[in-house]
């Protein structure tokens, strides 16, 4: 088969991560994938053995989704906006898949729905219409008015085979943020959680014994490196490492160098073999965000989470509560987050005990294989 998947994150890199993730199985299956992106670069995820085209890049102005700003951090232009457009449709009318996946539209991404629009009509006047299928993760923002669900609803009818939620059905059902109607349920297709294989522990031993400390991929988490490095003034005996991701990383680096001193502190942009640091941590810092959840899970890791709840974001602070009681696990809001609050929570997680890897569950890209090709067959 041939499959495409179109993906743009405007903040962090979680959706481009678990849009690589999907391709990575399509390509391990033999099939033949091309990953559209429209965020900003993000050189540290991995797109072994696909074809990935990066649309003219978008980033949001902070939470703000409605304003978007080009790689320059201008506000992007109608031009700018349709040359994206042209370039989409145009890969689309190239590579004739036989699958086409959305991320998150039409459930989100509302600010671009003129290029998904012309994307999925595109694909609909090819010789062959491919089946088409949302991608959306465990947890959503709930749409704001009634209105929204209504139009997510439209365009599910008119032009969709059905939608692939990335979580188990007994343990988060997409029920929890999005109003799913009878109509709507009948298009759902559970995979299972999306994630990479178990990380294996470095092999270098990098991070053995530290606090990782991390925010994503994105130009946000400020406040958390800076809870961290007053939190690491207290535990002196233990090295905290903090990875900073975003385009602006090395500017962002230079300012929290500045409130460092003595502190027992590692300062460095994100790591592409951040996966393999964390069996060997100590102890985990950082939001709740899909992926980072699940890496937490796999690696046993004891770990403090604080959901990124900037803008009325309610997606990470779900997830939390459904974290929360697990071993080794505590939830801080971003609101009581401090340098003491938060050397207390690594020290409790640490002194918790081990929890058990939960060895299941986590297939969600096969599954999503296995799904996709069953769909192209029928048709």
């Amino acid at each position: 088969m041939k499959v495409m998947i179109v993906v743009t994150h405007l903040l962090g890199t979680g959706h481009l991560s678990r849009a690589l993730t999907l391709g990575r199985a399509f390509v391990h299956n033999g099939h033949k994938t091309f990953v559209v992106s429209g965020g900003m670069p993000a050189s540290q995820l991995d797109g072994t053995g696909m074809t990935v085209l990066g649309l003219p890049p978008l980033r949001s102005d902070g939470t703000d989704f409605t304003t978007l700003l080009n790689q320059s951090g201008e506000v992007a232009d109608a031009d700018y906006l349709k040359a994206r457009e042209t370039a989409l449709v145009e890969a689309i009318q190239s590579f004739e898949p036989d699958i086409l996946i959305t991320e998150l539209f039409p459930f989100g991404r509302r600010s671009l729905a003129a290029e998904f629009n012309a994307a999925l009509e595109a694909a609909q006047t090819l010789p062959r219409r491919p089946i088409i299928l949302g991608s959306i993760r465990d947890i959503l923002a709930p749409p704001s008015k009634p209105s929204k669900a209504e139009r997510t609803a439209e365009i599910i009818e008119r032009y969709y085979d059905g939608i692939l939620v990335h979580s188990d059905q007994s343990v988060v059902p997409l029920d929890i943020s999005w109003p799913v109607t009878d109509h709507l349920r009948q298009r759902l297709l559970y995979t299972g959680f999306v994630a990479p294989g178990a990380p294996v522990p470095h092999v270098d031993l990098v991070g053995k014994d530290e606090i990782l400390v991390s925010a994503g991929g994105g130009s946000v988490g400020q406040p958390i490196f800076h809870a961290a490095i007053e939190a690491a003034r207290k535990m002196p005996n233990r090295r905290w490492r903090l990875l900073v991701g975003g385009q602006d990383a090395r500017m962002r680096i230079d300012q929290l160098n500045m409130l460092i001193g003595d502190a027992p502190v590692t300062l460095e942009p994100v790591r592409p073999d951040f996966r393999q640091m964390l069996p060997l941590a100590a102890a985990s810092v950082s939001m709740c965000g899909y992926n980072t959840a699940l890496d937490i899970l796999q690696s046993g890791t004891p770990a403090v989470f604080i959901p990124f709840d900037d803008g009325k974001e309610v997606e990470q602070s779900l997830r939390g509560q459904s974290l929360s009681n697990l071993p080794a696990i505590d939830v801080l809001p971003s609101k009581e987050l401090n340098g003491d609050v938060l050397a207390r929570a690594v020290d409790a997680v640490m002194s918790s005990g081990p929890r058990p890897v939960p060895t299941q569950g986590f297939d969600g890209a096969a599954r999503t294989v296995e799904i996709a090709a069953k769909l192209r067959g029928r048709a």
